[in-house]
């Protein structure tokens, strides 16, 4: 392969996309709940958060960032922050942002009592959440840039040199959805002519302010898009292009490689593009030479891994960038993506061993790598002799160690036969054995999991950790836990049960923390929406299950009521896709060993009488690899995992799954292979959607499309739940039809919980009364009756 060759005119700068948002001791999530809850001004919040936009850019610059990012930084999420700036406000929230601009952004992304959020999803392949713009015919765009003045503002007035970032035009659109009610012959891609002109008026405001450049984020160009849309993102481009009065342009892709939209980019009249050059995404590399290039151009680019927290081999990330020198006017250094992926600073986990620890590379330590590549590259590898050195061995320390291998774990996943991913009985069989073991009425009602994780329940398990109460103390308190929630299920009227998960910190965490081959973080925290931060735990080695993990608080609850409950476990792949995980041997192996790990579990539960088993595989889609080329052998593995963790119960075991805050449409055919004999899935922000899309596949099984939507604090009617689940009949018969939420309740209060769920169970009644004539002269009893 010839290499184009070009001179270099100044020294390689070291930057990111973004940082992680909450501060070291989640101070963003405190203030906004904080001033959700009356205790915070709408001063103080927007203190804080100009508090910690001064410390991330700081932490940055003392790194060695050279060009800091700023407008990354929300007070819930960046999508809605461009809405926002776009003027994309939806017309039932129209008069709240009007009269108070706080209160009404936090309505879209929350909901209130009488004004349903904005529907939230999936962020690509990863496990952050954005709210979906609503966009119809009628939409019309302004443009308001003030967030990100003010930030551009407020970041060179600490002396950084600063790039504006902003969601670009074409994934802005590509993200969003029709307003219900819209023409099937509306996208919202068909707005780009009407969103141009504010882009510019944007770009304008903010070369006033001063910037130089202004990065936009196109990340949907990564996926497949037909050739309408690649010709949208030329248009859109040269438009921008050509605007007199913007600062420099720099377009960025992550996540994966750009394929057919390279070179709609890198012909376009912008001065710079930004690539990942990690794992998939390493194809960019060819193909930007089999292109010619960045001839004159900017190219910023991203190899140091922004989804992961494992080291960087710096010798391969060097070898990578000097073959790119040879391929843009300057080769500036990079995170493959926004670091909002990954924790903030690994030097706070001292409870690591520290050979392990020196495997980590958090935010704070990316950035160091970066700036240490951004020196050799410039300098030349001499100047960073010690740190390859000290990175080499760290390497092979990882490599070599007994952490991350055991023979055993590996002889018996090879041992894996067609038998063991396949139930004894096909579905239409066995379900047979389950309505009678079971004998639920039409419509049955459950909940996902999870009740809500009280103050009391997390100063339990803090006391526990700490010392400060002993185990019988600890499971007394959960045990009093479960009393009272499996007691709540019993008078509202639910139809199938749960413990509630009380002694739960997370659903991936708590697992992890059983298992040989994981390793649990205290500081690690990573945003999913909102306020809601989880700590991934990291997948080191080789993976085995001890002892049971949930077998002695089922069975607890099953002893409390004649009703069935459900044994809760979280399936294979979103143990992988919600962890760290391990990325020196293939997915697939990781995923089969933790797929045996649970087939464990459930084999125990089912011995100790559980007759429903739910594994829970929320990342199943999220996981989804954003090429269609790449898709196959993923659900291949993926779909094996699960079967693999759940087929080896008898027919009359119940096996449900469950999924939320995903696009379902184009892996119908894999939930399906799951064999699973109940689905649940998120679908009351979508107006029950996926229940349509999963009658038109003819999915054969037993669905619970949610009904209550738990990621708002809104509490739904019941006729508002009945309209849904006569909606939901319309695709799904009243045998096949389940009643539950979207997800799990442990982010919801009790008030609400008690509340909701009277509702559901009365709106389930009603309907089952209206699917299911009674006798005359027979009344069911209502939920505050039982």
């Amino acid at each position: 392969m010839t290499r184009k060759t070009t001179t270099r005119t100044t020294a390689a700068r070291a930057t990111v996309y973004g940082y992680p948002r909450q501060g070291c001791n989640r101070e963003l999530k405190k203030a906004v709940e904080g001033y959700w809850h009356g205790r915070v001004s709408a001063e103080a919040l927007h203190q804080t958060a100009s508090d910690l936009r001064r410390e991330n850019w700081r932490q940055l610059a003392e790194a060695g960032i050279d060009e800091v990012p700023s407008g990354d930084f929300s007070l819930y999420d960046h999508v809605l922050d461009t809405s926002v700036m776009v003027g994309a406000i939806p017309p039932r929230h129209r008069a709240a942002v009007a009269a108070n601009p706080l209160d009404g952004y936090f309505a879209m992304a929350r909901g209130t009592q009488d004004t349903a959020p904005l529907e939230m999803t999936k962020w690509f392949d990863t496990n952050y959440h954005y709210l979906v713009p609503e966009l119809g015919p009628d939409t019309v765009f302004t443009a308001d840039a003030g967030k990100q003045v003010a930030e551009f503002k407020e970041a060179t007035a600490l002396g950084h040199t600063a790039r504006p970032v902003l969601l670009g035009p074409v994934s802005y659109l590509l993200l969003a959805k029709p307003v219900l009610g819209a023409s099937p012959l509306f996208e919202p891609v068909n707005l780009i002519n009407r969103l141009l002109p504010v882009y510019a008026e944007i770009l304008a405001d903010l070369r006033a302010a001063g910037a130089q450049w202004v990065q936009l984020d196109e990340p949907a160009l990564v996926q497949d898009q037909p050739e309408e849309i690649l010709r949208t993102a030329a248009r859109a481009y040269l438009d921008l292009g050509r605007l007199t009065d913007r600062p420099k342009i720099l377009a960025a892709s992550y996540f994966d490689r750009l394929g057919a939209a390279l070179p709609v980019l890198a012909q376009a009249p912008i001065e710079g593009l930004a690539l990942d050059f990690t794992g998939p995404a390493a194809a960019n590399l060819d193909a930007l030479a089999a292109i010619g290039g960045l001839p004159g151009k900017r190219l910023v680019a991203g190899v140091v891994n922004g989804r992961n927290v494992w080291i960087n081999d710096l010798a391969a990330s060097l070898s990578t960038l000097g073959t790119l020198l040879g391929l843009a006017d300057r080769v500036d250094v990079a995170a493959s993506c926004s670091l909002l992926h990954v924790p903030l600073d690994a030097e706070a986990e001292r409870g690591l061993d520290p050979q392990i620890a020196r495997w980590l590379a958090f935010a704070r330590q990316k950035t160091a790598e970066l700036a240490v590549l951004a020196r050799g590259l410039s300098q030349g590898t001499d100047t960073i002799a010690a740190e390859l050195a000290a990175n080499r061995a760290d390497l092979a320390s990882r490599a070599g160690s007994a952490v991350t291998g055991d023979p055993e774990v590996r002889t018996r996943a090879a041992s894996v036969t067609d038998a063991h991913i396949h139930r004894s009985q096909p579905y239409a069989e066995r379900t047979a054995a389950q309505r009678a073991r079971l004998a639920l009425p039409p419509l049955p009602t459950t909940t996902i999991g999870s009740f809500p994780q009280t103050d009391e329940l997390r100063a339990a398990r803090a006391g526990l950790r700490a010392g400060r109460i002993d185990d019988a103390a600890y499971r007394e308190r959960i045990e009093a836990e479960i009393r009272e929630v499996v007691g709540f299920q019993e008078r509202v009227g639910l139809d199938v049960l749960v413990h509630g998960e009380a002694e739960r910190n997370d659903m991936v965490q708590y697992f992890a923390e059983q298992l040989v081959g994981y390793l649990a973080t205290r500081h690690g925290w990573v945003q999913s929406y909102g306020t809601r931060y989880v700590r991934p735990p990291i997948l080191a080695g080789d993976i085995s299950r001890p002892a049971p993990m949930t077998v002695r608080w089922t069975s607890y609850a099953q002893s409390l009521t004649a009703k069935p409950v459900k044994g809760m476990l979280t399936g294979p792949v979103t143990m992988l896709a919600w962890s760290f995980v391990r990325d020196d041997q293939p997915l697939a192996d990781t995923a089969r060993q933790v797929a045996l790990a649970l087939r464990d579990e459930v084999a125990d539960l089912e011995a100790a009488g559980t007759a429903v088993i739910q594994v829970d595989e929320p990342a199943l889609r999220e996981t989804l690899p954003l090429r269609a080329a790449d898709r196959p052998a993923y659900l291949a593995w993926a779909t094996e995992a699960f079967r693999l963790a759940t087929a080896g119960v008898r027919p009359e075991t119940q096996i449900h799954t469950h999924m939320c805050y995903a696009e379902f449409g184009d892996i119908l055919a894999a939930i399906d292979d799951l064999d699973a004999d109940v689905i649940s899935l998120e679908a009351a922000r979508s107006h029950l959607r996926v229940a349509g899309e999963l009658a038109a596949a003819e999915y054969p099984r037993e669905v619970g499309p949610g009904v209550y939507d738990i990621h708002s604090p809104r509490i739904p009617s019941a006729s508002e739940v009945a309209e849904l689940l006569r909606t939901g009949l319309r695709a799904v018969p009243a045998d096949r039809l389940w009643v539950n939420p979207d997800c799990g309740l442990k982010t919801r209060g009790w008030p609400e919980v008690r509340s909701a769920l009277a509702h559901l169970v009365a709106a389930a009644r009603g309907v089952r009364e209206e699917v299911t004539p009674r006798p005359s002269g027979v009344s069911l009893a209502t939920a505050e009756e039982r």
